[in-house]
């Protein structure tokens, strides 16, 4: 097994690989602007690192938000392409899934909350590390205060807002490397993967214009 992960649904740029035991390579840069620019680079300097070809790649893991639209495509279409291009399948995990994972939190229930933008969280209620409890959702933090009150939290979305999530704590943006190792581990448990659909939760802020003015000629 050689899993290529990668996710753009946070402000982090992050790719991994991983051999199916362990993460042998791992890239982040946090820049919300730049998930274009950044991803393929990223791949490259990971598979240079680990001494590997990505015609190696056995499988393709990305994070499925959810995220704004701009930024959660660049991911979702670089790991479309990928899986055609070497005939291998893709799969898909949730982002929330994978900060969750990276806390490690033994005890629950906890809450990870990425920045929705808008003065909104994505956000999701879990048992333990591995184990989601509510769909992704999202929502304003006031609105959801008495949900998470008391709660652990986890994630850019409870850092920006302590009023919410007092006592929040970091990993702030996920990591591929935690996506990478959670899909080894749900993969070799023989557990079906998401299909890498994104969850976008609202619609992009980009719209069809109404009431188009008509400029040709009658």
């Amino acid at each position: 097994m050689l899993l290529l992960a990668l996710d753009t649904a946070t402000p982090a740029v992050t790719v991994a690989l991983h051999d199916g035991t362990d993460v042998i390579a791992s890239s982040s840069q946090v820049d919300a602007r730049r998930h274009g620019e950044l991803l393929l680079p990223a791949v490259d300097r990971v598979l240079a690192e680990a001494g590997k070809r990505l015609d190696a790649v056995s499988g393709i893991v990305v994070g499925i938000g959810p995220g704004p639209y701009t930024g959660l495509r660049v991911g979702l279409m670089t790991a479309d392409t990928f899986g055609l291009a070497l005939g291998v399948p893709v799969h898909g995990l949730c982002t929330l899934d994978g900060l969750a994972y990276a806390a490690d939190i033994e005890k629950g229930p906890f809450v990870v909350a990425t920045d929705a933008r808008r003065k909104e969280v994505y956000w999701a209620r879990y048992a333990d590390s591995r184990t989601r409890l509510t769909d992704p959702a999202v929502d304003r933090p006031a609105d959801i205060a008495d949900e998470v009150a008391g709660l652990p939290a986890v994630g850019a979305g409870a850092l920006l807002y302590p009023d919410t999530f007092p006592g929040a704590h970091e990993p702030e943006h996920v990591s591929a490397a935690a996506l990478a190792a959670l899909a080894a581990e749900k993969l070799a448990a023989g557990e079906e993967l998401p299909a890498p659909r994104p969850l976008y939760l609202r619609r992009p802020d980009a719209q069809v214009p109404k009431n188009y003015k008509v400029v040709t000629p009658k």
